[in-house]
């Protein structure tokens, strides 16, 4: 069935290519969301390690493998071989369930340093899955089929914990693997449905450049070519995952914060309109057929989204907009600019400056340094003692992160545009490269 499938596909039209892919990557995704996200739903009361309030400790040991993950990630995902995706995939998400299987049945509050060895696999899952869609005509539309997984995803996996807690009585401990467990049949769905998809075709590699495994050697020469934009983009990515690692992982004391103790559906529903807003607008990229053009736009859209989020948290202080409507608004800003990366930046930088390499490198490398940073700002808010609310604590967050974006995404667009005046006027173009164009 599966190579029958993998014929239809080869042969197929744009759209029903394009809705196949989407469906195997975002169901796969959506899943691996089932086993890192449920544990923060739980409050776990009455807990703590070293002094520490449990469920920060929880957190931040994911995050601390999350994180180690990523560097790992730098080396093994921009090396991974098209033969290696779908074995990656189940050897990673068997490791992370076993590890909330460790959770439930360890002695508390010790069982907590096992959501480190959780993380780990964890965080290669997107690059394997990714790997399946980059490099085509439509990778935008199809990464952002992917990525709206993962701003619908948290919500409703972290609804199904709490419904298993409150509902059925389930323990909290229990609970994160139990919502393994009832997403499973779908995760076993999604990495059968990727088996099927087809490498790129000779269209997609004219029009984006092929993808190639990386090499040390080719990640140094990489880097050395593009060191300063790498390092713009990367610290935006840096600010962004730290507000989103805030406010996904203390979405519970957010809303209660806001009033909304009462109401867990809020998690999920929410998200809803974030998906959908943020989704239509970076699938209408991918309609951009100029990569030139597609690239600078995407650092225009970035600042704007860091605009709004300035705007949207100054009207809230000011009360003039609803709790929910500021919730929704700063989803939308963030995830537009974080998705983007995921989808297009990094995409279009490729094809642009026809370099042949992967999106797992760069991707990586920003992943790798922006939970450095939000484990980092976690650490500190626990261990420097501030005296501060959660909701008090993400608004601030929220004004110097729309701040960040928007000077450092000027500065990366005005570095970009002289990188390639440099390379046009350049008699020797770097090695890798055909032409920029």
């Amino acid at each position: 069935m599966t190579k029958k499938i993998h014929i239809w596909l080869s042969g197929t039209n744009a759209l029903f290519f394009s809705v196949y892919a989407i469906g195997a990557a975002f169901i796969t995704y959506f899943s691996m969301y089932a086993l890192r996200k449920p544990f923060t739903a739980g409050l776990y009361e009455g807990y703590s390690l070293w002094g520490v309030d449990y469920k920060i400790f929880a957190i931040t040991a994911q995050i601390l493998g999350y994180t180690l993950s990523k560097f790992i990630g730098i080396k093994t995902v921009s090396e991974l071989r098209p033969a290696q995706r779908i074995r990656t995939v189940i050897i990673l998400m068997t490791a992370a369930w076993a590890a909330l299987f460790l959770f439930a049945v360890l002695p508390k509050p010790w069982n907590v340093l096992v959501l480190f060895l959780n993380g780990i696999p964890l965080g290669m899952i997107w690059g394997v899955v990714f790997s399946f869609l980059e490099g085509r005509r439509f990778t935008e539309l199809l990464g952002a089929g992917m990525a709206s997984s993962f701003i619908v995803s948290s919500g409703i996996v972290k609804a199904t914990g709490r419904e298993l807690v409150y509902a059925h009585g389930v323990s909290e401990f229990w609970m994160p693997f139990l919502t393994g467990l009832i997403y499973l049949p779908l995760l076993i769905i999604g990495v059968w449905l990727l088996r099927a998809i087809p490498e790129p075709t000779a269209d997609d590699k004219k029009f984006r450049t092929d993808r190639v495994p990386m090499n040390s050697q080719a990640r140094r020469e990489f880097f050395g070519v593009f060191s300063i934009g790498i390092i713009l983009t990367v610290s935006i990515y840096v600010f962004l995952t730290i507000f989103r690692d805030i406010r996904d992982n203390f979405a519970v004391e957010i809303w209660n914060a806001l009033g909304f103790a009462d109401q867990p559906q809020i998690l999920a529903t929410t998200e809803i309109p974030v998906a959908a807003g943020v989704l239509i607008i970076i699938a209408l990229m991918s309609f951009f057929k100029n990569n030139r053009t597609a690239f600078y736009l995407n650092f225009v859209m970035i600042i704007l989204a860091g605009i709004l989020l300035l705007l949207t948290t100054w009207l809230f202080g000011q009360n003039r907009i609803s709790p929910v409507t500021w919730m929704i608004l700063n989803g939308f800003s963030m995830y537009l600019a974080y998705i983007a990366y995921h989808t297009f930046l990094f995409e279009r930088w490729i094809a642009l400056f026809r370099y042949k390499s992967n999106i797992g490198f760069l991707m990586y490398v920003a992943d790798a340094f922006g939970y450095l940073g939000s484990v980092s700002v976690i650490l500190a808010k626990n261990y420097l003692n501030l005296q501060i609310g959660w909701l008090t604590f993400f608004m601030r967050l929220a004004d110097i992160t729309g701040l960040a974006i928007i000077i450092i995404g000027l500065w990366a667009f005005i570095y970009f545009f002289y990188k390639e005046k440099q390379l046009r006027a350049s008699a020797a173009l770097f090695s890798g490269t055909a032409e920029v164009k």
